[in-house]
Order: structure tokens, then C-alpha cells, then sequence
């Protein structure tokens, strides 16, 4: 191919031609999209994006170039970067590199393409699906054989793959007043950070980390991280998680730590069609009613109680208990139902189609969101959640 143009074409058969930009070379992954207008070089570095291939839908990305303050974790984890017009300066102080040198140094292919509108539209009705691109293959139907040999995202374990490699410790710039351990299923920098910020001394551990050496750290209260992959892989977390429940100490759950959760309690998980992905999703907060609008990326859910499966994007509309109509969800399955830590409610949905998005143990010091409280980059809607769990910390230390 040209040295100028690059190749994108989705498991259907969808090709768009494009622009190169970024590294040279070809990739595969899950071809998702992002709504968020600003904040991209978080997502880049989100591990959660583990292979798979963004597209964003905002039009011009790139303005404010690429820092050495804003990585979320130790590298890049997209598989491939799609966006309608690369920016050709990078304008800001704190700037070090534009974005196009951030990806060749990183190794990950980008295009530039003017379809990201018809792009967007056609991960929604279709749904996500395996993707490639490429700026060495001329040859749409070729690369399509090898979209279709790659792997599917149901089953895959990469929580492994992201996770560090050895434990290490995050620790508040005054006395430490809590110890909490976090498993690390996929973490964001910012996510320590904001439990250090309220007294916790954070050690953060491998996703493979047993209980036993949970609880051997003598933390005062176990978080799980967000993380990639499907959570019905991951049975180690899910193992974990038992046992750290059958201890008593109060756990706090995020996006993949939310459906591990959710597995414990005997609820399933599904993979969404095209999932959540952005800065703008709208959830209720049943107990209280207050919707917060908050950041996330994920693309399984948890099932709700006495569903298989969920209403996944798109449901049937269901008045509630005021008879409003605000979600995709039955009220029979707001009630709360039995697990083996006692009684849970679903304590959050997504507004724009039911999705679970929370989960809370009523008898136990338990919670859990499907989103991203630490925001990073924003909004900060949720950041009370740390608080909520450093109530939790407070309760069990007797402060």
C-alpha cells in the first residue's frame, strides 16, 4: 500500500479506506467506539480497552498533543485507533509529543477516515465486532479472512494480560488511617490515587492474588479494579471474591470488579452489543434517586435477578414503581433477591437502556458500580462513591 493509507474492514465485511497515521504494521481487536469529546489519551491508556481496536466519535483528536501527567497506566492498551481528522498541531503547555508520535513509539496503528458517523452507526445496529487495520495489505477480502481467524472477546481472559506483574504500594501524603488492598483486574492510575486521598494506604496486588494473600496484608476493606476481558473467564477473581466476602470485609467493586461481584452473588454476565463506552452515560441511583452522569467503558454486564441474559441495549421500556417510565428494567427486578451473603438490590441502572449498573449487599458492607468513579477524565459526578467506601473503612475501624 501507499505509505500514505491505511485499511479498515470489519468481520461483515464493512472496508473503509483511510488515512495512516501512528505506527506502521496491521492489528486486530474488537472494533468498539468512544463518545467522549475530550480525554483521549486517558482512553489510549485505559486498560480496559485491552485488544480492541477505538473508534472515537468526537471529529478532531489530537489538539492538546500527549503529556507525561495523564497515562492511566504503564503503556497504551487500544489495539488500533480510528478517528475522522488527526489533529495537525498540538497546542498546550503541557504537551510533550503530538499523538501521532505517541502511537508509532507505542506501536499501534491509527486511520483517518471520514466515515466515523457511518463507522458508529453500524457497531450500534450490528453490534461490536472483530476488526483489522492495516497500512500493508491491499486486499480488503484478504485481511477479512485473517479478521475472522481472530479471536472473539466472549471468553477472553486478558485481565492477566494488563494486570501488574508485582505488588506495590500507594501510600496518602499524611498518616495512613485505612489499609486497603486492591486487586488489580485492569486499574487506572487515578484510582489509587483517589483512595490515597482519603487515608488509605493502597497496595495494590496481581489479578492472580489469592485470598490468602488478601488477607494475609490485613487490609481493612479489598477493592477490585475495572479491567478488559469477560468476567466469566476470570475465575480466579471470582474465587477471590468469595472468599474475601465470606471474611466480612467491606469490598468496593468498579466496572469489572462490579461483575465479578455480580457472579458471586449468583447473578450471570452478558456481553452488551455494542457496550458503553464514554463520558456521558446517565445512571439513577435507586435509593436516592439522584442520577449522576458518568464515565465508562465496558462491554459485559450483569444479568438482572432471574434473568439470563439482561435487557441488553434496546429493551422494552417497563414503568416503575411511580409509574414513570425512566429504564429498559422490569420493577420485579428492583426488588431485592437472595444470595449466599444474604439479601442484594440492583442499586443502580443505566438510563438509556436498564443496564445493571450497581450492585449493594444489604446485610454487609458491600458495593459496587459498573462505571468509572475515578472519572479520569472526567465527569466527577461519582466521585463520592470513594467516600461512600470510606464510610465503610470508618465503620469497620471503629473511626
Amino acid at each position: 500500500m501507499p505509505a500514505n493509507t491505511a485499511l479498515l474492514v470489519l468481520e461483515d465485511g464493512t472496508t473503509l479506506h483511510g488515512t495512516a497515521f501512528g505506527a506502521h504494521g496491521e492489528t486486530f481487536g474488537e472494533m468498539v467506539f468512544n463518545t467522549g469529546m475530550t480525554g483521549y489519551q486517558e482512553t489510549l491508556t485505559d486498560p480496559s480497552y485491552c485488544r480492541q481496536i477505538v473508534a472515537m466519535t468526537a471529529p478532531h483528536i489530537g489538539n492538546t498533543g500527549v503529556n507525561d501527567e495523564d497515562p492511566e497506566s504503564r503503556q497504551v492498551w487500544v489495539s488500533g485507533y480510528v478517528v475522522r481528522e488527526p489533529a495537525r498541531l498540538a497546542s498546550s503547555w503541557r504537551a510533550t509529543r503530538d499523538l501521532d508520535a505517541y502511537l508509532r513509539a507505542e506501536g499501534v496503528p491509527g486511520i483517518a477516515v471520514r466515515g466515523t458517523r457511518l463507522l458508529t452507526r453500524r457497531v450500534r445496529e450490528q453490534g461490536a465486532m472483530r476488526a483489522a487495520i492495516s497500512t500493508v495489505e491491499t486486499s480488503p477480502e484478504k485481511l477479512l479472512e485473517r479478521v475472522l481467524a481472530s479471536p472473539q472477546m466472549t471468553g477472553a481472559d486478558l485481565a492477566l494480560v494488563v494486570s501488574t506483574p508485582e505488588p506495590y504500594t500507594i501510600s496518602p501524603e499524611g498518616p495512613a488511617r485505612y489499609r486497603v488492598v486492591a486487586v488489580d483486574l485492569g486499574i487506572k492510575a487515578s484510582t489509587p490515587r483517589h483512595l490515597a486521598a482519603r487515608g488509605c494506604e493502597v497496595v495494590v496486588v496481581p489479578a492472580t492474588t489469592t485470598a490468602t494473600q488478601i488477607l494475609a496484608e490485613a487490609p481493612d476493606g479489598v477493592f477490585f479494579s475495572n479491567g478488559p476481558g469477560d468476567p466469566a473467564a476470570a475465575t480466579y477473581a471470582l474465587d477471590a471474591m468469595r472468599a474475601v466476602l465470606d471474611a466480612g470485609l467491606p469490598v468496593f467493586g468498579i466496572c469489572l470488579g462490579s461483575q465479578i461481584l455480580a457472579l458471586a452473588l449468583g447473578l450471570r454476565t452478558y456481553k452488551l452489543r455494542y457496550g458503553h463506552r464514554g463520558v456521558n452515560q446517565p445512571v439513577m441511583d435507586l435509593a436516592t434517586g439522584r442520577v449522576y452522569i458518568t464515565s465508562h467503558n465496558h462491554g459485559f454486564a450483569a444479568a438482572l435477578p432471574g434473568d439470563a441474559h439482561g435487557p441488553g441495549e434496546g429493551g422494552v421500556s417497563a414503568e416503575t414503581r411511580d409509574g414513570t417510565t425512566w429504564a429498559h428494567i422490569p420493577p420485579e427486578s428492583l426488588k431485592p433477591f437472595g444470595t449466599p451473603y444474604g439479601p442484594a438490590v440492583v442499586s443502580h441502572v443505566n438510563l438509556n437502556d436498564g443496564v445493571v449498573e450497581g450492585l449493594r449487599l444489604e446485610q454487609r458492607p458491600v458495593f459496587s458500580v459498573q462505571y468509572h468513579p475515578e472519572a479520569a477524565p472526567g465527569p466527577h459526578d461519582a466521585a463520592d462513591h470513594f467516600d461512600q467506601f470510606r464510610a465503610l473503612l470508618d465503620h469497620r475501624t471503629g473511626r
